[in-house]
């Protein structure tokens, strides 16, 4: 911080010295790892909770994205590389989390039956350890599965194309133009969203886990402060007495939906650029999509 405060007079002093610093920051956490990991110490847990969306966050992950993009510009191979690992993080995911749409179908269904049929009150489900909780409870649980497939399958929505967009200035664009424009739209609209985004939901989270509450705009010494009166206190509340009560992981899923758009944003600007510079004939390079058959030309090729 001493070099922000001394460069600090000007906006370049301020970017450049933040730039500078993020090198020092990045090795200072990853040779203390103890320091924000052990959450033993409720000092490490505050400080985890304090530089999880922090200034120094922000310019650590901004120098590797610099860092990450410098390399890939001058060996292509290393950008695709990127694309592809990123891509396939992101369908498999999506593609695992979808399954929780039939989750929800089926556990629909069964809870209809012990309502109408059997007239039960509770449902036990298990293999060796059994949970039970009361009808109201598995009804509303079926929010949760909703909410895995709206986050955890947006960024695989993205890489399929899936998602619906406005064509009006796109379409008729040439095919560099459009690529410049998908360059743009990923840099100063999809990253600087869920960028905020996280700014909110990170302390939104932490908020219904811990107290002392905390809050974005502690700084650090205040927060290790409150680390002396610190403990767990994680969400139970439902909407009913006997309803759903695990609403903590609704914030966990919004978490994870904004770090995986984040992520398919840097890897749509990376595959956006690479098909700018290689050309049409680039267009779709190693992309993994669902391919959906045609029953009809399938049953056609069956029947000769």
């Amino acid at each position: 911080m001493e070099l922000v405060e001394a460069w600090g007079g000007t906006n370049a002093g301020w970017l450049a010295a933040h730039l500078i610093e993020a090198f020092w920051n990045l090795g200072y956490a990853l040779a203390h790892p103890a320091l924000w990991l052990d959450w033993s110490n409720p000092e490490a847990l505050m400080r985890f909770i304090y530089y999880g969306a922090s200034v120094e966050l922000f310019f650590v992950a901004l120098v590797l994205f610099l860092l990450v993009t410098a390399i890939g510009m001058i060996w292509n191979g290393f950008m695709w590389g990127i694309v592809r690992g990123l891509e396939g993080f992101a369908n498999t995911v999506g593609r695992f989390a979808a399954w929780a749409g039939l989750a929800m179908v089926l556990q629909q269904i069964v809870i209809i039956f012990m309502q109408r049929v059997f007239a039960v009150s509770q449902m036990s489900f298990g293999f060796g350890k059994v949970v039970t909780f009361d009808i109201s409870w598995w009804s509303e649980e079926l929010k949760l599965y909703n909410a895995m497939v709206v986050t955890l399958c947006v960024a695989y929505t993205f890489v399929q194309g899936g998602h619906v967009r406005v064509d009006l200035v796109y379409a008729p664009a040439r095919y560099r133009v459009k690529k410049a424009i998908d360059m743009f739209g990923s840099l100063f609209f999809m990253l600087p969203a869920v960028t905020l985004i996280w700014l909110y939901a990170w302390f939104f989270f932490w908020r219904n886990m811990v107290v002392p509450t905390v809050s974005a705009s502690d700084p650090l010494d205040r927060m290790l402060a409150k680390a002396r009166a610190l403990r767990w206190n994680i969400e139970t509340i439902g909407f009913s007495p006997n309803g759903f009560n695990a609403y903590f992981l609704f914030k966990v899923l919004l978490l994870a939906f904004t770090a995986m758009v984040m992520l398919q944003a840097v890897t749509f600007f990376y595959r956006s650029y690479l098909e700018w510079k290689e050309g049409p004939l680039s267009e779709g390079n190693f992309l993994d999509k669902d391919e959906i058959g045609d029953p009809t030309a399938e049953l056609v090729a069956k029947i000769h």
